[in-house]
């Protein structure tokens, strides 16, 4: 496919990094130019032009701008009816992707996460699903949304990523001052999260680790007593607010 890409940030790269190899023709905007101009040096099929040329010589186009700014980077350039335009944009709904890309059509949202660039990720998609896994599949999985307030709710829900990981962030770091070897407790603790995670719901681990005074629950449980709970909820709150 002919694909173009508006924007080239940590999430775009990822997208391109995962079907450069697939044998699409990708063009690239020079906006994030250090990105834009690595891809195309990492890849043959992959090139780097203006914002209008990218249009032009697309017919899939992917907007990975942020939401706010996409209005006046796209008004003053000239779709046509036969493109089909995918959102990479968290907080804007098809119908202001509409507005905005006429009279070429907002197919779909997707929201993809970095591992992306290697497979085996998620990806949120709310529209045209087959047009989203020619793209992304059978590398990726992807999650149908149903609604833009459906949407919202996933992309707030999502944000539980970066908080986890600070968590492994920073208890490998107390780790790492009492072992010989940190490296191998980094490995220990993503291992550990992931692998149990990956099958089980969350609420039967934290069952079967709750034995009475037992490591897990003691941690837990002083989490839990410094407000951990409430303030994950308050936050979730806060950004499906918008506030």
């Amino acid at each position: 496919m002919r694909i173009g890409i508006i924007g080239t940030g940590t999430i775009a790269s990822a997208v391109v990094r995962g079907i450069a190899e697939d044998g699409h023709q990708i063009t690239l905007s020079e906006r994030s130019a250090r990105h834009a101009y690595a891809l195309a040096e990492e890849f043959d099929n992959v090139t780097v032009t203006s914002n209008q040329e990218v249009i032009d010589r697309s017919d899939i186009i992917l907007v990975a701008l942020m939401a706010e700014a996409a209005p006046n980077i796209l008004r003053d350039l000239s779709f046509r009816t036969d493109q089909q335009v995918i959102s990479l944009m968290g907080g804007a709904s098809l119908a202001d992707v509409a507005a905005i890309v006429a009279p070429a059509q907002a197919s779909a949202i997707m929201l993809p996460f970095p591992g992306i660039a290697s497979g085996g990720s998620r990806v949120l998609v709310q529209g045209d699903g087959d047009l989203v896994r020619s793209l992304a599949t059978p590398a990726n999985t992807v999650y149908m949304i149903e609604n833009d307030s459906e949407m919202a709710a996933y992309i707030s829900a999502q944000a539980v990523l970066s908080p986890v990981a600070r968590l492994i962030e920073d208890t490998t770091a107390w780790l790492a001052a009492r072992v010989t070897e940190p490296e191998r407790g980094d490995g220990f603790l993503r291992h550990l999260v992931a692998s149990s995670l990956a099958k089980t719901p969350a609420g039967i681990v934290v069952e079967a680790l709750n034995t009475p005074g037992g490591f897990n629950q003691r941690l837990r449980q002083s989490l839990e007593e410094s407000g951990m709970r409430e303030a994950l909820r308050d936050g979730l709150d806060g950004l499906e607010a918008k506030e």
